[in-house]
């Protein structure tokens, strides 16, 4: 039986990323980015005013105050958008407004609440230095500098940088395509009345959202009897996809055929890994596709998708971090047995006095769906003796859902 670490490593050895595509800058929102960004240009641009105010030469307000006020002539106005055309002579101001570029001449801005404006005057109530109030050109990213590394995902702050340096379209990652595959006679989709020993498919549904979020196009094939034909006629529908999920049909059992076929039609790299919950999973190659068999429990099928098939789905993006983020927690709740098998608990995150603290779901079997909901962090309780008491401090995976409880 393979340790986690051991079946994660085989699974990720059969895949590479899948190249790049071009999309929209407003269509990038949550792709993966498939080359690193250069700036072609400084941001800002241009020497700009932070606020509304007077475009001054810094020494001309030397000695300004309150009651000793000094007097600038006003030569102008310049907009946002605008650019004034002259240059600014000594003892004189232009009124600028947030954002316009600089006038040549011009090293600093005072803001219009420390001036008093009369016909073609301007009265200085304070000094300025040089650059009081200025963005200067390239203060945020200098033209030929790297800001954005290919492997990130791209969310609304990587979209306002990438409009700010005038990138569009973009370049990402190709979606993979998952072929999802729930096996059983007892399944029905949920929108079907239940017959007597039927049961409602969830492990589908859960991975077409699961695939979608981890940045895969899902492609439900539907609900495989446990026959043989049936199975294989399922599976050569799967014919394109870079990755087959099937659900069941991966134990010890007479109608467990996932692997039977999988053997039959390529090859069994593994089966079966020491953890709970999750122990029957099988991973091999369906002819030149990667079939990865999760357990048919639905907390099994939802704890293996998030050790190995999400990893596997990131690795195909070039995702520059695959696996979910690992953080100490103290314990809460009741305690913890250690046993043969690595256990992955279900629990809710809090902060209390500046202390990660896990608190598991509840019942933790591997049907117990509710034990998923509001989950937002696995518990690792590593494989040994003893147990876990509330208090101690344990390792966490951090999922996505940003399910708190109060302090």
């Amino acid at each position: 039986m393979m340790s986690v670490e051991e079946a994660r490593a085989t699974i990720l050895a059969r895949f590479t990323p899948l190249g790049s595509e071009l999309v929209s800058l407003l269509a990038a929102s949550g792709r993966v980015l498939a080359q690193e960004v250069v700036a072609r240009e400084d941001l800002p641009p241009f020497a700009n005013s932070a606020m509304d105010g007077y475009a001054v030469r810094a020494g001309a307000t030397d000695g300004a105050a309150a009651d000793r006020r000094v007097r600038l002539r006003l030569s102008g106005e310049v907009p946002a958008g605008s650019v004034y055309l002259g240059t600014l002579d000594a003892g004189a101001a232009i009124r600028i407004l947030t954002g316009a570029p600089m006038p040549a001449g011009a090293d600093a801005v005072i803001q219009q609440e420390l001036t008093r404006s009369a016909d073609d005057w301007v009265e200085v109530e304070a000094e300025v230095t040089p650059g009081t109030n200025v963005r200067e050109a390239g203060s945020d990213v200098q033209q030929g500098t790297v800001v954005l590394r290919s492997g990130i995902e791209i969310g609304p702050a990587e979209i306002a940088l990438l409009a700010a340096l005038g990138i569009d379209p973009v370049s990402v990652a190709r979606r993979p395509r998952v072929a999802l595959l729930a096996t059983g006679d007892e399944l029905v989709p949920a929108s079907d009345p239940l017959l007597p020993g039927q049961i409602h498919d969830s492990n589908a549904p859960h991975l077409n959202a699961a695939v979608a979020l981890a940045g895969a196009e899902p492609w439900p094939l539907g609900i495989a009897r446990d026959r043989a034909d049936d199975l294989r006629a399922h599976l050569r529908a799967a014919a394109g996809a870079d990755l087959i999920l099937t659900t069941g049909g991966v134990s010890v059992g007479t109608y467990d055929l996932v692997k039977d076929i999988l053997a039959e039609q390529g090859n069994v790299e593994f089966w079966r890994v020491r953890m709970r919950p999750g122990k029957p999973l099988a991973f091999g190659m369906l002819g030149n596709t990667p079939l990865l068999g999760l357990p048919g429990n639905p907390v099994s099928t939802a704890v293996t998708f998030e050790l190995f098939g999400r990893p596997a789905i990131r690795r195909m993006l070039g995702c520059s971090e695959l696996l979910r983020p690992e953080v100490e927690v103290e314990l809460a709740g009741e305690p913890l047995e250690r046993a043969d098998r690595r256990h992955f608990v279900r629990a809710r995150l809090a902060s209390r006095a500046g202390q990660l603290v896990a608190t598991p779901t509840g019942p933790q079997g591997s049907h117990i769906i509710t034990s998923l909901v509001g989950a937002s962090a696995l518990i690792v309780v590593t494989e040994g003796s003893g147990v876990v008491r509330p208090g101690d401090h344990v390792p966490a995976l951090l999922l996505d859902q940003a399910h708190w409880e109060a302090s």
